[in-house]
């Protein structure tokens, strides 16, 4: 598949666009996608292994030793270790959905214009939006898992069954930031709305919703403006199920919320990329 095609001033007409199923949409993507994999692993092997490993040791073992380990205070965590490492995870979660559908969507419009190549075949946007989130779930998704998995001889879950739950809360809240930021990148001109987006965006959600300090610090008002950010969903969801301390009315409330942002999102994506690439 080419990738140095330039783009015309119409839409590419080369093949029955939007004849084939999503299945077929994403499957005729699989071997470019898995060729990208190939090529850009290595430079991933720090975030999914060393990262995970020091996070724990710097914020759970380290930081955490000089911190009362008290249930009331830290949501039911008897340690700062089992309260702020499942919130860790999820934040690691948004922001390498984040860095995943920012410079490399506008890369795939602006500079070697994948998009431009693919939608010459008979590929629609629609399968161009799932084939990348594709991609972004299953980074996001085995990034979580190595995660997790140091996390396990730390003692920080209470049951055998809640990591899985709380994987899957993890990478719930990873897609609902791919596909929003992936409609936000492909309506973007200029890489320079990104600095913006991760100094306004993600740096205060990370700071500011829950993962490191319980919400309830931050006073009345402010506890509810981080009720309302995505990322306080996916952190709630994690440290529930790590912790077993599970509300699960709550819990359906932070599912919900996840799935309809996703949802929404993905439509976001789809006509922001079917616009862009109109001209």
């Amino acid at each position: 598949m080419a990738t140095g095609t330039t783009p015309s001033t119409s839409r590419p007409t080369a093949g029955p666009t939007g004849s084939l199923s999503v299945v077929e949409g994403v499957a005729r993507q699989y071997d470019y996608w898995a060729t990208v994999y190939k090529r850009t692993w290595r430079g991933g092997v720090v975030n999914s292994f060393a990262t995970p490993l020091f996070y724990v040791v710097a914020m759970g073992v380290l930081l955490g030793g000089f911190i009362e380990g008290d249930p009331d205070q830290l949501e039911g965590a008897t340690s700062y270790l089992a309260f702020v490492v499942p919130g860790l995870v999820a934040a690691h979660a948004m922001t390498m959905a984040v860095s995943e559908t920012t410079y490399p969507v506008m890369g795939a419009i602006k500079w070697h214009k994948t998009f431009y190549a693919q939608l010459a075949t008979p590929l629609a946007v629609r399968d161009l939006v799932n084939a990348f989130l594709l991609f972004v779930l299953f980074r996001v998704a085995s990034a979580c898992a190595v995660f997790m998995l140091v996390l396990a001889p730390f003692g920080v879950f209470e049951t055998w069954w809640g990591p899985l739950l709380a994987w899957l809360s993890q990478v719930l809240v990873g897609m609902a930031f791919a596909t929003l930021v992936f409609g936000y990148s492909a309506r973007l001109r200029s890489e320079e709305g990104f600095g913006v987006l991760f100094r306004l965006g993600v740096l205060p959600l990370t700071l500011f919703s829950g993962a490191f300090f319980p919400i309830t610090n931050l006073g009345p008002v402010l506890e509810w403006v981080a009720r309302l950010t995505p990322l306080w969903h996916g952190v709630s969801l994690s440290r529930m199920f790590c912790l077993d301390t599970v509300d699960w009315r709550l819990a359906a409330v932070n599912v919900g919320v996840l799935v309809v942002l996703s949802a929404v999102g993905w439509r976001w994506a789809v006509t922001g990329l079917d616009k862009r690439l109109e001209v």
